[in-house]
């Protein structure tokens, strides 16, 4: 975009000169911020596609970095830090963030220029944050986001005033629609980033003398100085006196002065655990008061009336319920015609291959294993990718802090904190970021109740296993003539494991668990249009992650369940009866009388032991088997539900799976811990075997006992033939 002129106005938010361009002395920049200020969307804009996530090495706090293209091709390294509030972290991800940007981390190299998003509507509390950059004299420029909501809301921002009170350059933005960008990449080229004006704030005569006293003794005993000795001082100051005594980092002869100045600041009525707060917004609020200005506003927001309706007691549940419907009903709609495309293009494949390549192992391992097994996967793709297309939407749009506010009334029934939900939510789309977000709840016992029962949350690995049982299994029957069958028994799965993990945390809080519910606060930001290339971006994230599962661990997975569904060769027999007496039909035989009384046969035991690597290995198990099954086949790939349906147990001439088999296998997922990389951040989080073995034994047995009761009922109304 084309830089406005110098001194000229952008709707409320007046413009800059630009500073002198220079040399590029930003090589490693950090994107910083508050939660809900943008910064994911910002970073979004500045990297696009050529960005990678990761963890942080020895935690499970994501690492999500990009390659940001700048003037003359230069390129530089993009860290998006996790959102923080403050530099004096309470969590491992706002622990990552401080540790990098004080230059901290032995992993992650100190940036050479910090960005920080500042919320234009909401400049008082991001200030907060910007004040402990300044002290510490980080390189730093402001982006000033979501301006245009600021605008609409009546608020004028005089950048200069900013800029100048600051001592840093400040960019305004509007991340969603890339209004700013340009020219914040052209500041971060320039390498404009200064250190800013530090300690600008002042404490109350008192407390700053007990804190130079206290820094001139840090200095002298402990090496600490500058910045680290004030926070350091700081932090002493406001601790409680009978923590002290633990603090054997200290010695004896700094501990008694701290107790001494505690008393004395006690005594002068002084409190100590808010008086640095206080200082810092009381210097904050007197700048907001010359660079801040809001028009009156008659009625109000947009926003606050949408809210009367949405986070209504009542309308907002049903509200809720009807997204979801609509997100599950959409899955199987819309996603038909992509699917069939995406089938017809590996049923072509496997001709092809077919025809070129002759008879034999080989062709079999290409046709029957390797390609029956990724194809059964990847037919779903369309599927994952509108799952994640609602939820990027209903996130960027500030709707997903509505739903975890209309369920926090859920939350608190059953013992668990409001924050709890978010994690839940974000179990939907796997449980590894559920139980990772879980670090944001401060209570133990709350953290480790949602940790038991985030992977009952039916996850997007558990969606192909749905869909390809409903598409097989349940009649397409419209219902109010909106809905389908298939629509609301997919909604169901859902439910279901809502239910259970609510049900199981009431469970847990009752017992060993028991602990008192907090107060919920949570801030609800303001209703935006969702950014469509940020949601792209993090489609596409999505869709690259479960087609490089199915390139990978899934393709090798069919691979060697070929050989073990093909070998020992019996030359001359059916290829049903060469399956049955393979390594496989083996193993699943082996394990059939302990899943016969779920309805399963010894074909779906493989498809379940399968599943402990990945819960889509179900599908691609299933659809490497039925080729073997169906080696007579050269049709190419035939529909695996086709093959499913029409398959009749060799003794009984019954069919294998029927409506109530699929229903009780649909339960097993919602209900089992199939996932070994769970498995891994739960002893990870948790630091401890203990609880991972736990939740895989209480999720076996609940899965067990519920779909042995489904199937029974099942049996007993009827629906078993």
């Amino acid at each position: 975009m084309t830089p406005p002129a110098a001194g000229s106005r952008t709707g409320l938010f007046r413009t800059v000169r630009k500073h002198p361009a220079g040399a590029l002395k930003a090589r490693t920049v950090a994107l910083v911020g508050n939660p809900n200020c943008g910064k994911t969307t910002l970073f979004n804009a500045l990297t696009g596609l050529r960005q990678r996530v990761g963890n942080y090495p020895g935690v499970t706090v994501e690492k999500k970095e990009g390659r940001l293209a700048l003037q003359d091709g230069i390129q530089c390294t993009l860290i998006d830090l996790p959102g923080t509030y403050s530099l004096l972290a309470s969590a491992p991800d706002e622990q990552i963030a401080t540790d990098i940007l004080l230059g901290r981390a032995s992993h992650t190299a100190r940036p050479d220029l910090v960005v920080c998003v500042v919320d234009a509507c909401n400049i008082e509390r991001s200030l907060y944050l910007v004040s402990q950059l300044l002290d510490r004299s980080v390189p730093l420029v402001i982006a000033l986001n979501m301006v245009d909501a600021a605008e609409r809301n009546g608020i004028t921002v005089r950048l200069r005033v900013l800029e100048r009170e600051l001592g840093v350059r400040v960019v305004p933005t509007v991340a969603s629609k890339r209004r700013g960008v340009e020219e914040l990449k052209r500041v971060i080229g320039q390498g404009a980033g200064a250190a800013g004006k530090s300690r600008q704030w002042r404490l109350p005569e008192p407390v700053q003398r007990e804190c130079d006293e206290l820094i001139g003794l840090l200095d002298e005993h402990h090496q600490l100085k500058g910045p680290d000795a004030f926070d350091e001082a700081a932090a002493l100051l406001a601790t409680d006196t009978a923590d002290l005594e633990r603090m054997v980092r200290y010695d004896p002869v700094l501990r008694d002065h701290v107790r001494r100045d505690h008393q004395r600041l006690e005594f002068l009525g002084v409190d100590r655990r808010s008086v640095f707060v206080e200082a810092r917004y009381q210097w904050i609020r007197t700048l907001c008061a010359e660079a801040v200005s809001q028009e009156p506003r008659n009625g109000d927001t947009l926003t606050h009336r949408i809210d009367r309706i949405v986070t209504h007691r009542v309308w907002g549940i049903v509200i809720f319920a009807g997204i979801m419907a609509l997100l599950f009903q959409s899955i199987f709609t819309w996603a038909a015609l992509p699917m069939a495309w995406i089938h017809d293009g590996f049923d072509a494949l496997s001709l092809l291959l077919t025809r070129i390549i002759p008879p034999g192992d080989l062709r079999n391992l290409l046709v029957r294993g390797a390609l029956g097994g990724v194809a059964a996967v990847v037919t779903f793709l369309p599927q994952i990718i509108l799952l994640f297309l609602f939820i990027g939407v209903l996130e960027d749009s500030g709707y997903m802090a509505r739903a975890a506010f209309i369920m926090d009334r859920v939350m608190g029934r059953v013992g668990l904190h409001g924050k709890s939900f978010i994690p839940l939510l974000s179990s939907f789309a796997c449980a590894i970021p559920g139980i990772m977000a879980t670090r944001t709840i401060e209570n133990s016992k709350d953290r480790l109740a949602t940790m038991l029962v985030a992977p009952l949350m039916s996850c997007s690995a558990r969606l192909p296993v749905y869909t390809l049982l409903i598409a097989a299994f349940i009649p397409a029957r419209s219902v109010l003539g909106i809905f389908t069958a298939a629509g609301l028994t997919l909604l169901s799965m859902y439910g279901l494991g809502l239910f259970a993990a609510l049900g199981m945390a009431w469970l847990f809080k009752k017992t060993f668990l028991k602990s008192s519910v907090p107060v919920f606060l949570m801030e609800l930001p303001e209703y935006k249009i969702p950014s469509i290339r940020s949601v792209l971006v993090q489609v596409a994230e999505r869709a690259y992650s479960f087609l490089h599962r199915a390139g990978t661990i899934i393709l090798g997975a069919s691979i060697l369940l070929w050989f073990l569904a093909s070998y020992p060769r019996m030359d001359g027999a059916l290829p049903a009866e060469r399956l049955q007496h393979s390594y496989a039909g083996l193993a699943g035989r082996f394990i059939e009388p302990v899943i016969r009384p779920l309805g399963f046969d010894w074909k779906v035991g493989i498809g379940l032991v399968s599943s402990l690597l990945q819960r889509e290995m179900f599908v691609s198990t299933m659809g490497t088997i039925y080729n073997i099954d169906n080696a007579n086949d050269e049709g190419g790939q035939a529909s695996l539900r086709d093959r499913m349906n029409s398959d009749r147990d060799p003794a009984t001439g019954l069919p294998t799976f029927t409506a109530l088999t699929a229903v009780c296998l649909m339960v097993y997922y919602v209900l089992a811990m199939q996932c070994l990389s769970t498995v891994a951040v739960m002893r990870r989080e948790t630091n401890s075997w203990r609880w991972p073995a736990f939740q895989i034994a209480y999720m076996s047995a609940l899965a067990y006992g519920v779909t042995f009761v489904v199937y029974r009922a099942g049996l007993w109304l009827g629906l078993g033939g």
